[in-house]
Parts: C-alpha cells; structure tokens; sequence
C-alpha cells in the first residue's frame, strides 16, 4: 500500500470506513489504532504509525503497563496520541468490572474470579487491593479498591474493608491483591493479614468468601488451600 495521506486511499481501504462497513470486530490491531490516533505525521499516514507501535509493543496487553516515556520514543507520537492510546485501553479495563456489576455476575469458585480480575491486575506496578462485594448467592454487587494501605499495614486496610462492607450493608466480601513481581506465592505477610481478615470477619458476622493474589497469568487462593491454619470456603 502506497504511502500517501488517508484521504486519498480508496474507502475500502480506510480503517474508519472498514469499521463502519464491517464492524469493528473485523479491524486489525493496527487499524483499530490508526482509528484512535486518527492522523499520522509528515511522511508517514496514521496506519504507518500504528504499525510502529504494535511493532514496539507487540500487544495491547503490553501497551497498558508501558510508561509514557517508552512511548515518546515512537518518532511521530506526541502526548496528545498517547494520551488517547492510555485512556482507551483504561475503558476497556473498567468496561469489563462494569459488565460484571450490570449482570450480577455469580462467583463460585477462584477460577471464576481470576477470569474477570486477572487483566485488570496482573500487569500493574504497584500493589493494588480490591474488594469484591457479594449478597448472600454470592453474586456480584459492587468492585472496590482500598487505596489506604497494603498487607504490609495490615490494621488501616482491614478497617477500611470492614467499614466499606458495613456502610452498605455487604454480608460477604472477596479480596484481591497483585504482587508486581508476577509470583503470587503468599508472603508471611499475606498469611497473617489473612488470619485477621477472617477473624474480623467471624466477629461481624462478614464472610470472608476468599482472599486470592494475583500473578502474572498465575494466582493463589486462601479458600483452596490450608496455610497456617487460615482456611476459608467458597
């Protein structure tokens, strides 16, 4: 394909016109992102600097973890372009925790959480907590994350969970946590900060469904697993 401006490709051609015409389903990486960059720059149209992005990053998995900085190495992309690109891929991520709310999805098993949670946490930099509030089926009411603390601070963390749960009348909750390191092995950290979870829980009457740590496509599950007798149940 000739390296001319968009406007004078054919309409089969453009990656707005495929998208209107097929759908977006039918677009390529590379067109969906010339779509959202929307205009290339002196000799080089949008889909060639799309190109060159998927071509450095490879995925967008591996573009929502990358920093502004690796992006401005891309010759043609300013802040504005990458901007666009983070915020996309940032709408997504919250499209899929929306789509869990709206339908009340159930959660019965570790497996079922991870599906959901894992693209949304396995590529983060730093820990990130989040709570899953339930109703009594265990379905699905709300995602929350606690910015107060990590596991390693255990005391302001576990009463900021427990007031949450309170404040909207929450009978159970899962809790979740990344380790960037991409290895979810609990810590001795991990395993006390459970125990007391779960005798807080006991005391207010708050079932404590599970605590799971997420990897790099990798997770651990305190509800599969006894560890220094900290057992909890699905």
């Amino acid at each position: 394909m000739e390296k001319k401006p968009l406007k004078f490709w054919k309409k089969d051609e453009k990656p707005r016109e495929k998208l209107i015409k097929n759908g977006e389903h039918n677009l390529t990486d590379t067109e969906l992102l010339a779509i959202l960059i929307r205009s290339g720059t002196k000799g080089q149209t949008a889909i060639d600097l799309a190109r060159k992005i998927i071509d450095k990053f490879g995925s967008f998995r591996n573009m929502s973890h990358t920093s502004i900085n690796s992006f401005k190495e891309i010759k043609g992309l300013g802040i504005a372009k990458i901007c666009q690109i983070k915020a996309a891929i940032e709408i997504g991520r919250r499209l899929v925790e929306e789509n869990i709310k709206e339908e009340k999805v159930k959660l019965s098993s570790p497996d079922e959480v991870v599906k959901f949670i894992m693209p949304r946490m396995r590529d983060l930099k730093k820990e990130v907590f989040k709570v899953i509030h339930l109703d009594s089926k265990n379905r699905v009411i709300d995602i929350i994350e606690i910015e107060e603390g990590t596991v390693n601070q255990a005391n302001p963390i576990i009463r900021e969970i427990f007031y949450k749960a309170i404040e909207n009348f929450i009978p159970a909750i899962i809790c979740l946590h990344n380790h960037p390191s991409g290895d979810p092995s609990p810590s001795k950290e991990d395993i006390e900060f459970t125990k007391r979870l779960k005798e807080g829980g006991n005391i207010l009457g708050i079932n404590i469904v599970d605590h799971i740590i997420i990897g790099d496509n990798l997770y651990y599950s305190f509800a599969s697993r006894k560890i220094s007798s900290v057992s909890l149940l699905m």
